[in-house]
């Protein structure tokens, strides 16, 4: 069984986190605002990027990880550029 770290853009320009191991139903769940919460408030919704995990825990671990990144470092991973990502993190934790 996969699990799947996402990454979802709301009607409000914001960012959303998540994972799952079903990601086509988790979808229509945030479509539908079924699931109340931070998504239902902000719909339509909009998946921008997504992975495959082996293990949940190592699904719920990328979810953290982008919790924790600044909207730039987010864009930069939506447009796959690596090199800008490294940056950021870099800048981040100082000289």
């Amino acid at each position: 069984m996969a699990f799947y770290a996402y990454l979802l853009r709301c009607a409000d320009g914001s960012y959303y986190a998540g994972h799952t191991d079903d990601l086509e139903q988790r979808m229509a769940q945030h479509a539908t605002g079924a699931l109340g919460g931070y998504t239902a408030k902000r719909r339509p919704v909009a998946l921008i990027w997504s992975d495959s995990f082996q293990t949940r825990d190592d699904a719920f671990a990328a979810e953290r990880k982008l919790k924790g990144w600044s909207r730039a470092k987010k864009e930069a991973l939506v447009a796959g550029d690596w090199q800008r990502i490294s940056d950021l993190a870099k800048s981040r934790s100082g000289p």
